[in-house]
């Protein structure tokens, strides 16, 4: 299998390749990020308040990094985020969901489900064919871990804390959240190409197979009830093929809203007409 040193070694098949999965990767992380900021001031305590800041940090740190490498290949920061129609971002439809007001249960049922996917995705590409993807993994596979931990703390709490209404809550959550967890592992276009040209390890089957032998188990154990996985309506939008929900159309317009305000595409000169 061919080695990939970076930009100049893709043909243009390897680079489109490449570019498809690094968009998956880099929206997912954006997203989630936008997602999480939402709760700053509102989390159950300080300390929460703090955990899901440094969250969010570490998500947009990683969706940097990927959308550093989309830089390499061309393309500049207004056109990967504030310029790119709604319609072109590839993150699951998972992350893109509103968050329930005032639920945090939901929150930590997302992020739970989330990390988990993430962190098995980061180790199918440790042995990336491009070099340059797995030099930036050992990073975030450290920081996802610690996510996950999080998530599963908040979980065990609120599962097990002998409230009826808050095992209620996270199986809510789990119930409304789980079908969109599964778009996490849907194909999109090139995924073939990406898994011959060696740019990830395991097949997104391999990754869904793997992903529920560990969730289901785990939250099983908290005495929740999983839903069926070859039973669950998958929703029409999975967000790989650029269908998304009206959540992710009114989110895009919320975090895209300071830049078209402030013109920052026709950037302000020192010096003044007829100067």
């Amino acid at each position: 299998m061919s080695r990939f040193d970076g930009p100049t070694d893709l043909s243009d098949r390897e680079r489109a390749t490449l570019e498809e999965l690094l968009f998956r990767m880099a929206d997912d992380e954006y997203v989630a990020a936008e997602r999480y900021i939402e709760w700053q001031i509102f989390a159950p305590t300080l300390e929460s308040d703090l955990a899901l800041a440094n969250v969010a940090q570490d998500e947009y740190g990683h969706a940097r990094l990927w959308y550093d490498l989309l830089s390499d290949l061309g393309h500049s920061e207004e056109e990967l985020i504030w310029e790119r129609e709604p319609e072109k971002w590839r993150h699951a439809t998972l992350v893109e969901l509103e968050t329930e007001p005032g639920d945090w249960a939901d929150t930590m049922v997302r992020t739970y489900l989330y990390d988990v996917a993430e962190q098995l995705r980061m180790e199918a590409i440790v042995d990336s064919s491009y070099a340059p993807l797995c030099d930036r993994v050992e990073k975030v596979l450290a920081e996802e871990s610690y996510h996950r931990e999080h998530a599963q703390n908040w979980l065990d709490r609120l599962a097990d804390e002998g409230s009826e209404e808050s095992r209620a809550r996270v199986q809510t959550a789990l119930d409304r959240l789980f079908p969109h967890a599964l778009t996490l592992f849907a194909s999109g276009p090139r995924e073939d190409d990406i898994v011959d040209l060696g740019l990830r390890t395991d097949t997104l089957a391999d990754l869904r197979t793997e992903w529920l032998e560990i969730v289901v188990p785990y939250l099983e154990s908290l005495g929740l009830d999983v839903p069926e996985p070859d039973e669950v309506a998958r929703p029409e939008a999975t967000g790989r093929d650029g269908r998304h929900t009206d959540d992710w159309f009114d989110l895009y317009e919320e975090f895209t809203a300071t830049y078209r305000e402030l013109d920052f595409d026709r950037p302000t000169t020192l010096r003044g007409e007829g100067a």
